[in-house]
């Protein structure tokens, strides 16, 4: 991201921020060192004058461009976003993706297809409450869950 962050940036992630109107749920944030991951091709732009840092956040929801707007909203911007796992909330490990490239895929393990079935069934799955799209629960047309498991 643009920017050191102070603690009082941290506190405000941590606790949740207003955004479009809506107030998130609180999240783990912390400052990391650089994890040392390849550079990004295209590069980001460099400004000679701004320092960068690296920052760890973990969510408990999913809203459009939420981690841009949270970084945005406490004055640091997001240059690079990277999703190392998926928490599927159900008690289990996440699902890791660690060792994929960006615009890699891998089919899930029996394991992990039988939590996303259960919380598919569960209907905790899905947009809650219709989302955009007007149609509740479920996942979108096109969705992963829908062309990858079949109710």
């Amino acid at each position: 991201m643009e920017g050191l962050p102070s603690d009082e940036a941290l506190e405000a992630l941590r606790t949740g921020l207003t955004i479009q109107g809506q107030r998130t749920l609180p999240a783990h944030a912390r400052a990391i060192a650089d994890p040392g991951w390849p550079e990004r091709n295209p590069p980001i732009r460099v400004r000679q004058n701004i320092p960068t840092s690296w920052l760890e956040l973990e969510l408990r929801e999913g809203r459009n461009r939420q981690v841009r707007r949270m970084t945005a909203a406490v004055g640091l911007p997001t240059l690079r976003l990277l999703r190392v796992a998926i928490d599927l909330m159900d008690g289990g490990p996440p699902l890791n993706l660690e060792g994929l490239a960006p615009g890699q895929w891998r089919p899930v393990h029996e394991g992990e297809q039988r939590r996303l079935q259960s919380l598919l069934q569960s209907g905790r799955g899905g947009r809650a409450g219709g989302g955009k799209s007007g149609r509740a629960g479920g996942w979108g047309k096109g969705g992963v869950a829908k062309n990858k498991f079949r109710r």
